[in-house]
């Protein structure tokens, strides 16, 4: 509805653009015939009235296309958004952030560039430039089509420069991308780089970035700056044939001064916009070049939703099953290998292996970070690939081996887990994690403000953080991807052994480097290039003199030295 009336406020400038030549022509017929001041009042007030209501239609008409732009800009960057959301973890494997935030800022502006003001401009310029061509017609037939001889030439300039600004702008674009993500890598990676004492080298190599942007905009510019000076001088030339043709009508006696004055406003009424449409018609190669852009995002598959009849309140048990699973990242090596396990709902499981034997890729299928095979994972004999997403991870409650924690509150961390938790089940849950120490040495306590990324805390309290993260929602299931790796072992014992409390009816699944983590499981299970090779209770495990009773005495060995030392 906006747009309709918006489209019918261009008809009304475009109206009212065009009466004025009329009234100028008639104006200068009457005076030539004898000056009166009624006369020049009367066409004064008439150029007067004529622009005022034209500019009411402008205003009118950019108010509100341009609005509607806005508004469609606003639902797509949200669309947007919401797409990166859903998209799965292997698409930012293969993606850089500062590219993604391009896409984001510049693309959709550019886009919106397209949506408003070039929309509008082209339909204003079709319509002045079709009217001005039929008031032409109705002076002089002969001058109006000799007038026409300009639009093929226009329009040749605006598709030989056209197809190259998209080209260009494309490459603008790219690289601009390029740039947001070095320099959103350096300043996430801001501590390596001081650490290594590269801010020098970071620094010339964003000059030679810079410079190069530079250099791809200046062609940009160039090619710009060719284009509209080509079509000033075209229009001068048609100008200066106009008025020579005009001129000798007007000698002739077959023109009247009014009708030549008139013609001539007409004709820049129809030229100019012709300028206008090369201005659009750059606007459009931006716009369709950054739509691509956003395209190439807008095309990628989200996570697959499983509806086939789950309601919210379904009560889950816990009960895990791997059947058979083999996967592979897309190479000829699998990461794991004809792998099988059944977990009883209230059961620990312990995960042991060496660097890259597929810990962290087993629990990356049970949470659906990445897609498992079909039929190859069930929890309570259901396959996880029909549970929808968003229940899945409702159950599950997940510490990362990399925390990654807001530029928030410690308390707005935690509650990231289940956002309508309470202030005491805050509390109980960094209590829990073994965080209430740390939390009475901060000033605020739990609303402490953290940096970005956590930044102020130590790598042990980051991993604390997110224990009670996933703590607070209180899964049925609970998997802990060695997040217990950067504290000390006086604080795991402690961690550890609240945590014995709550996985009480709780699935849990505990990855670790240490014996010490998973020793008390119900079962642990090691895993070597992708295959399970030992499993079984502790105890059955030291017995069979394999990796995990080595593994054992070796830390065994190393704690007591440290107690020595």
């Amino acid at each position: 509805m906006s747009l309709t009336l918006g489209a019918l406020c261009v008809v009304g400038s475009a109206v009212f653009s065009l009466l004025k030549p009329m009234i100028i022509g008639n104006a200068v017929n009457q005076l030539a015939q004898a000056v009166s001041r009624g006369t020049m009042v009367r066409y004064g007030l008439l150029l007067v009235g004529a622009a005022a209501i034209e500019g009411v239609f402008l205003y009118l008409q950019r108010s509100i296309i341009i609005g509607a732009s806005r508004r469609i800009e606003f639902d797509m960057r949200n669309d947007f958004y919401g797409h990166l959301q859903r998209l799965p973890l292997r698409f930012y494997q293969e993606q850089r952030t500062g590219d993604l935030m391009s896409r984001a800022t510049n693309d959709l502006a550019s886009v919106r560039m397209l949506i408003g003001p070039a929309v509008m401009h082209a339909f204003s310029s079709l319509l002045v430039v079709t009217g001005a061509f039929v008031m032409m017609l109705r002076i002089d037939r002969n001058m109006a089509l000799l007038s026409l001889m300009a639009v093929p030439v226009v329009a040749g300039l605006v598709k030989f420069f056209g197809q190259r600004i998209h080209v260009r702008f494309r490459a603008v674009q790219d690289y601009f991308g390029d740039i947001s993500a070095r320099v959103q890598e350096n300043l996430s990676g801001v501590r390596v780089v001081r650490a290594f004492t590269q801010e020098d080298n970071e620094i010339a190599t964003f000059k030679r970035m810079n410079r190069e942007y530079v250099e791809r905009n200046r062609s940009l510019i160039r090619l710009s700056a060719m284009f509209y000076p080509a079509l000033h001088a075209l229009i001068g030339l048609m100008f200066v044939l106009i008025f020579f043709l005009g001129s000798r009508k007007i000698i002739a006696g077959q023109f009247t001064i009014g009708s030549f004055v008139a013609f001539q406003f007409y004709l820049g009424r129809m030229i100019w916009p012709l300028i206008a449409l090369g201005w659009v018609i750059n606007l459009f190669q931006r716009g369709m070049a950054s739509m691509q852009r956003l395209t190439e995002i807008w095309n990628e598959q989200g996570a697959s939703e499983a509806e086939s009849g789950l309601a919210g309140a379904h009560a889950i048990r816990g009960e895990l099953e791997i059947r058979d699973l083999t996967f592979s990242y897309g190479g000829a090596h699998s990461a794991l290998r004809h792998v099988n396990l059944r977990v009883q709902p209230g059961q620990t499981i312990g995960i042991l292996g060496r660097t890259g034997s597929g810990k962290s890729t087993l629990l990356s299928l049970v949470t659906r970070t990445f897609e498992p095979p079909h039929g190859t994972i069930f929890i309570d004999g259901r396959p996880i690939e029909t549970i929808p997403m968003r229940q899945l991870r409702e159950w599950i409650g997940v510490v990362p081996q990399e925390s990654f924690l807001f530029s928030e509150s410690i308390a707005e961390n935690i509650r990231f887990g289940r956002a309508e938790a309470s202030a005491d089940e805050v509390s109980h849950a960094a209590e829990l994690a073994g965080l209430t120490s740390d939390v009475a040495a901060f000033p605020n306590g739990l609303e402490t403000v953290i940096g970005e990324r956590g930044i102020t805390l130590s790598g042990g309290q980051k991993q604390r953080t997110a224990i009670a993260r996933a703590l607070v929602r209180e899964p049925a299931i609970l998997i802990l991807d060695d997040s217990l790796s950067a504290v000390d072992t006086s604080t795991e014992e402690r961690i550890l052994s609240a945590l014995r409390k709550v996985r009480k009816g709780r699935t849990v699944l505990i990855v670790s480097h240490r014996v010490s983590s998973v020793k008390d499981a119900d079962h642990i299970i090691v895993l070597e290039d992708g295959t399970i090779v030992e499993r079984g209770n502790h105890e059955a495990l030291i017995a069979k003199d394999g990796y995990y009773a080595d593994l054992y005495r070796r830390q065994t060995i190393e704690a007591e030295l440290e107690e020595i030392a």
